[in-house]
């Protein structure tokens, strides 16, 4: 707490219990809520602390008693946002049914991605956003995450392929690979007024299904 205190200009016990005060005041969920959104509309590499603590009304130094780093900060938004999405999309393809074809399953997996991406979740669009940008170190920590997710769309494009689905000598994991991209694309150009995800949804079925 001496080190804290320290970093927050505090001279006297008085003032750095005042200090720890107004650090609970916020709350680690409130800092990454704020951080969620920052990284969302400014990328990893252009959001600092200073950005976030002036938003959530700390200082910049108060930040550490939550997290020790921008990164580590980054890691937890990054985390959040790719299991948002990935819980999104398996509740929605098992609401399909056991018995639900490729196509169905499909088309609720890119509905369910769309929606988290665009409409739910700031957590999901920063990690879209930033993950390009982010330290290699970073890159790695989340690995699992995003492996386990991608293996929920590495499943259906093989079911679709296994089916007949797919467009004779299209590769499924290149299939994959479009879809996502063209999916996490619309973060730069999704506009309201000029159509809905249901939209998109549809073109890309069309354009990869038969």
């Amino acid at each position: 707490m001496t080190e804290i205190a320290a970093r927050d200009g505090s001279g006297s016990n008085a003032s750095a219990g005042e200090g720890r005060s107004r650090r609970s005041d916020v709350s680690r969920q409130q800092i990454l809520d704020v951080a969620a959104k920052l990284f969302r509309a400014r990328g990893y590499t252009e959001t600092s602390l200073r950005d976030i603590a002036k938003l959530v009304g700390m200082k910049a130094g108060s930040l550490y008693y939550h997290f020790a780093s921008k990164e580590e900060l980054a890691a937890e938004v990054l985390r959040i946002g790719v299991r948002k999405v990935h819980a999104a999309v398996v509740t929605a393809v098992d609401a399909q049914g056991a018995d639900a074809n490729a196509r169905s399953k499909l088309a609720a997996a890119m509905a369910a991605h769309l929606e988290t991406l665009l409409d739910e979740s700031d957590y999901t669009s920063a990690h879209i956003r930033c993950f390009p940008n982010v330290p290699e170190t970073l890159r790695v920590h989340l690995g699992n995450d995003r492996r386990a997710y991608e293996k929920v769309w590495r499943t259906l494009l093989d079911e679709a392929a296994k089916s007949d689905s797919l467009p004779s000598g299209m590769d499924p994991g290149a299939a994959r690979l479009a879809i996502l991209g063209a999916l996490n694309w619309s973060l730069e150009w999704y506009d309201p007024a000029q159509g809905l995800p249901s939209e998109l949804t549809r073109t890309l079925l069309a354009a990869f299904l038969r």
